[in-house]
């Protein structure tokens, strides 16, 4: 049976609105599939593809042309050439250069600043006034980092007054560490003056410090003072109610902690979403003194679980008032990590109104945060002011589609109570599926990333080397991976906390899943043992979400190493 065309409902203005050259006519309407859509994208220009493909995906014409920073619909002198190459669609292709200083600058940039490159279609989404918080949705390699600098830079610009700062905040320190240099690399002296950059941990601490709060944060609560606070804690524990030591670890985390809850009376009443089993109200009252005393314990030591921290520190901006904020707006990326006790601090850190929070996230990318936050629950109101990247421009579909396949069986948020999918995410780049191998061990597993390596640095020809990183599951499998490959003759680097070595060439980078994140690569070699690959309860989706995002790393080229439960490196 003949399938029916795609675009067969649009009339011909509407396909040449969409950037459809009149020629392309006939072949765009004979398109009934995305492959064959694929097909022409070649030979389509890029803003017709990219509306085509919105098209097919569900949104309509004028979905798509009011989304657009450019608009190929409008009457265009075809014979001013000077103001033809000042519009938004040339300019997204061709850089105007006046004199040989100016060329001999553009060959000379380093290649950092091509990370901050803001597509024409996201600048609109970067720029203007918005009347209250904004949330970007999109998968990785979307450009939501890059919007989201550009954000702030646009808001430093041109909302800071004297004295006021935009804060960009995100999750972990180094990926803190690697927008800020980006930052440098986007924004003039002037600009830079009216920015802080800070992930909310270290902003939190300083705060805490700035009131005389010295405590420290708890992170892991099986090393340590915080180990001994809990053990203790658990020695009250009512033992006729026969629970395991995990239950109240996650009754602990996602319900106490996440919803706030510092009293009895408000654990009796406290909803449970997501947990196993009813505990009645007499239960609950046997529970609630672990927690008691956990918490005791730990101000005995001068310590504070993270979100107890956060809930703190949103209170007394909250009593502050207008007093303590020197933002005029927070722009936060990763917002899939935070949970509802950084969302309330978030909000509590500047007052509500124009401009205010502009967030971006990627519930794929959840790997950190082990419940969801709605912002609408958190006082964040998104309404009307949400917006989804589709377009993917780092990774190639080959390797999107091997990272999505990952998550098959993995339930993906919207980051405020809904669902999210990957119907209409696409990437407009092309190249070889990623390699999917199956080995014994981390050392059959080093020889086959040495082989990928030396294969993909072989087709390089007279270009410079691809850059490289070997990404494994923990830090035990990256540093036995870095030593096994040194010895194979490939010198790398390791990416840590406080280093990314974004700058490092000629050598192989070396990272935990969960360090890099944020960053990109020529291509990457995923070295996981075969627990990853299991079925997806939610010990399995945090680990199937930490291999897309260790994927999807790559831009051209990737190589997926799947380790038997028998090997040696296999934890």
């Amino acid at each position: 049976m003949a399938l029916t065309p795609l675009f067969e409902a649009l009339a011909d203005r509407e396909l040449l609105s969409l950037g459809v050259p009149e020629d392309l006519l006939p072949a765009v309407r004979s398109v009934a599939s995305d492959r064959q859509l694929d097909a022409l994208q070649t030979v389509l220009p890029v803003e017709a593809y990219e509306g085509l493909f919105l098209v097919a995906a569900g949104d309509t014409v004028s979905q798509v042309l009011g989304s657009r920073e450019t608009r190929v619909d409008r009457v265009v002198d075809t014979t001013d050439f000077a103001m033809a190459l000042t519009t938004a669609e040339s300019q997204s292709r061709f850089v105007i250069v006046d004199d040989d200083e100016a060329l001999l600058a553009i060959m000379n940039a380093p290649l950092a600043q091509w990370r901050v490159f803001l597509h024409p279609t996201q600048r609109k989404l970067a720029s203007g006034d918005r009347s209250g918080p904004v949330r970007i949705l999109g998968g990785a390699g979307k450009g939501k980092t890059v919007l989201a600098m550009h954000r702030a830079k646009w808001l430093a610009e041109n909302r800071a007054r004297e004295g006021q700062k935009v804060l960009f905040t995100t999750f972990t320190r180094n990926l803190a560490g690697d927008i800020e240099e980006n930052l440098r690399t986007l924004c003039s002296a002037a600009t830079l003056t009216k920015l802080e950059v800070s992930n909310l941990d270290a902003w939190a601490h300083g705060f805490m410090r700035s009131r005389k709060l010295e405590h420290r944060i708890v992170y892991d609560r099986k090393q340590d003072a915080a180990l001994q606070a809990w053990q203790a804690a658990l020695a009250v524990r009512d033992t006729k109610l026969d629970l395991p030591d995990d239950f109240y670890e996650q009754e602990l985390e996602q319900v106490v902690l996440a919803q706030g809850i510092t009293t009895l009376e408000a654990y009796r009443t406290a909803r449970r979403g997501g947990r196993s089993g009813v505990l009645s109200r007499s239960k609950r009252d046997a529970v609630w003194p672990v927690f008691e005393e956990y918490r005791g314990q730990l101000s005995s030591r001068r310590l504070k679980e993270v979100d107890d921290a956060y809930r703190e520190v949103a209170q007394l901006l909250s009593a502050e008032g207008e007093r303590h904020t020197p933002y005029c707006a927070v722009v936060v990326d990763e917002t899939q990590d935070f949970g509802p006790q950084a969302l309330r601090l978030l909000r509590a850190l500047i007052p509500a109104g124009p401009n205010d929070l502009f967030f971006v996230g990627d519930g794929h990318q959840r790997i950190y945060s082990r419940h969801r936050a709605a912002m609408s629950k958190c006082g964040i109101d998104i309404r009307g002011r949400s917006r989804k990247l589709y377009l993917n421009y780092r990774t190639t579909d080959e390797i999107r589609r091997q990272a999505v396949a990952l998550l098959e069986g993995c339930e993906i948020d919207d980051l405020d109570d809904g669902h999210d999918e990957t119907r209409l995410y696409k990437s407009l780049s092309h190249g070889p599926a990623p390699e999917v191998v199956q080995v014994d061990g981390l050392e059959a597993a080093a020889a086959r990333s040495a082989d990928f390596i030396r294969v993909l640095r072989s087709a390089k020809g007279d270009g410079p080397a691809p850059s490289v990183c070997v990404i494994a599951s923990s830090e035990k499998n990256r540093e036995a991976l870095a030593q096994l490959l040194q010895r194979a003759g490939l010198p790398g680097v390791t990416i840590t906390a406080q280093a990314n070595h974004a700058d490092a060439r000629e050598v192989v980078h070396y990272a935990t899943m969960h360090r890099a994140k944020g960053l990109e690569f020529d291509a990457v070699v995923v070295v996981a043992p075969g627990a990853f690959f299991g079925d997806p309860e939610e010990t399995q989706q945090q680990q199937r979400k930490l291999l897309y995002v260790a994927l999807t790393r790559a831009k051209r080229a990737a190589m997926l190493v799947k380790m038997g439960p028998a090997g040696p490196g296999a934890d």
